[in-house]
């Protein structure tokens, strides 16, 4: 099985939901882009229950190990499973290991979708470069819509989130993009503190099962490092 015929993963999820329709841009880039794509490998494992992250909390945050269950079949997954596999090792230190390596595949993964549309342009009419589109039709622009609308819904409307849903919203939160998605999810008060409540687990009644608690993605600043525990539950 190729990986385009495998279902998108959260981080293509994420990226598709960071990425600005009109510029090409994608938001948060850099090391908040990619600790949450971090995050977003190692709560769809937990999901999964690929891995297994410690309830007892240390300095560095939880320790993740594999469980008894197969390891993923998606090469995206599969990597960070091979890496805890060798060695567990604390959720902080991973994040920060895996992430920058993340973006390259994500987006390759989404072009060769049909998600992405990857054009040649010229800075200054002679400098080579490339700029992403998102291309039109289910698997792009049309999936990004109906990703937004979930995320709109649970943010801004205050509908009870999926598992999935509830785990992306809290991504897009912990990247610090929400307010440049204004026009996708109208930017307030509300919807931050929305956000930070699903960063914080808050995931609602109807999400149920023992909590995992997963350190899943570590922001950093220059003055100040924030760790994101993103709990990954599993549905009724």
């Amino acid at each position: 099985m190729t990986d385009e015929t495998l279902a998108p993963t959260l981080a293509e999820d994420l990226l598709l939901v960071l990425l600005d329709p009109s510029s090409g841009s994608i938001h948060s880039e850099g090391s908040p882009l990619f600790h949450v794509l971090a995050g977003a490998v190692l709560t769809e494992l937990a999901l999964l229950g690929t891995v297994d992250i410690d309830r007892t909390t240390t300095l560095r945050g939880r320790q993740v190990r594999v469980t008894p269950s197969p390891p993923p079949s998606d090469e995206l997954l599969l990597d960070t499973w091979q890496r805890v596999e060798r060695k567990p090792t604390d959720a902080y230190s991973l994040v920060l290991e895996i992430g920058p390596a993340l973006r390259a595949p994500t987006l390759d993964r989404l072009v060769a979708r049909g998600a992405l549309l990857r054009e040649k342009t010229k800075t200054l009419g002679f400098i080579p470069g490339t700029r992403l589109r998102l291309a039109e039709g289910v698997g792009g622009a049309g999936r990004r819509g109906e990703l937004v609308a979930s995320l709109r819904s649970v943010l801004a409307e205050g509908a009870e989130p999926s598992v999935r849903t509830a785990a992306l919203a809290a991504l897009v939160s912990a990247s610090g993009a929400l307010p440049a998605l204004h026009r996708d999810i109208p930017w307030s008060g509300d919807v931050y503190t929305r956000g930070r409540e699903l960063q914080q687990g808050k995931w609602g009644a109807r999400i149920a099962g023992d909590a995992i608690a997963v350190a899943a993605a570590a922001m950093l600043s220059t003055s100040l490092i924030v760790a994101v525990g993103l709990p990954g539950l599993r549905d009724d």
